[in-house]
């Protein structure tokens, strides 16, 4: 078993990126911009963006934030993505989800300038990911997709087992893995909670992409030896014997399963380093767009 390292591969992608950012500053060119808009005081939501903004510091972006009320209507937040679309010195945005229940989450999506949709999560952007067409992937895939290609992990006709179908990750995963390319070439099984005999893809995959938010779902016994295994939960579980009260757990009982894997991410340190360092890589093609 060998560990596929989000936390060293996003390092290296940052240092690449503030290398690049520097040549600009070097060359007189301005440097990306990135911002983020905040709505309500989610705890897990304000670290998020936070780190974004500490990774715009290390990499030398430009960085915005707006922090808006929790009673905010709909209506004045579409008013603000609105200033932040007509703002030419902002290469690219994020709406930190979730919002509110009482906004229209895709109104505020729609909403956004696909040109400035950092996220991918635009149907615009949506679409052409689907026809391979160059836009803006969304960040977790997109990392995911970088992470195979890095460590050199074959992906061309393996059978590929996604489990979890949502848009931020489930669904563009099976796209990308299914697209023309290495990675990619892959022949995908989506799969979700109304899979029926679950256990019987996951037994046949090459590769398990697991994005369903349930620690410790997919066992040893329900791949093959040698399988990739890609983690994407990540969940708050209650623990008293930690001074923090809770511990981070994936979707893979890891500890039983590392010993069957050929390759695997750990929770945390696997993919939500590699989803933030994709979202500077976002920017950057943003801000060469607008450059062109």
């Amino acid at each position: 078993m060998q560990t596929l390292n989000g936390i060293k591969l996003a390092k290296e992608i940052k240092e690449e990126i503030k290398e690049l950012v520097e040549s600009y500053k070097n060359q007189g060119q301005r440097v990306p911009h990135l911002g983020a808009i905040l709505v309500g005081s989610n705890g897990a939501s304000q670290t998020y963006v936070d780190n974004k903004i500490k990774d715009c510091q290390f990499v030398g972006y430009e960085s915005s934030e707006l922090r808006l009320p929790d009673t905010i209507s709909q209506e004045e937040l579409i008013a603000e993505i609105e200033k932040w679309n007509n703002d030419d010195t902002l290469d690219g945005f994020i709406v930190q989800l979730p919002l509110p229940k009482h906004i229209d989450q895709e109104a505020v999506i729609n909403a956004i300038d696909p040109n400035k949709d950092v996220d991918g999560f635009h149907p615009m952007n949506f679409g052409k990911m689907a026809l391979e067409m160059e836009t803006f992937l969304p960040a977790t895939p997109f990392g995911i997709m970088e992470m195979l290609e890095r460590y050199n992990i074959d992906t061309v006709g393996k059978h590929t087992v996604v489990i979890g179908r949502s848009r931020i990750v489930g669904r563009p995963m099976s796209i990308l893995m299914s697209k023309n390319g290495n990675p990619g070439n892959s022949t995908v099984t989506l799969t979700h909670s109304k899979t029926e005999n679950l256990e019987q893809f996951t037994k046949e995959a090459d590769i398990v992409i697991t994005a369903l938010g349930v620690p410790g779902f997919l066992k040893a016994d329900m791949i093959k030896d040698g399988a990739v295994i890609i983690d994407v939960g990540i969940t708050r579980v209650d623990d008293s014997s930690n001074p923090r009260g809770f511990v981070l757990a994936g979707d893979v009982d890891f500890d039983n399963v590392k010993e069957k894997a050929s390759w695997i991410t750990p929770v945390p340190g696997g993919v939500g380093p590699m989803t933030r360092a994709m979202l500077l890589k976002n920017t950057l093609l943003a801000y060469d767009r607008r450059k062109k």
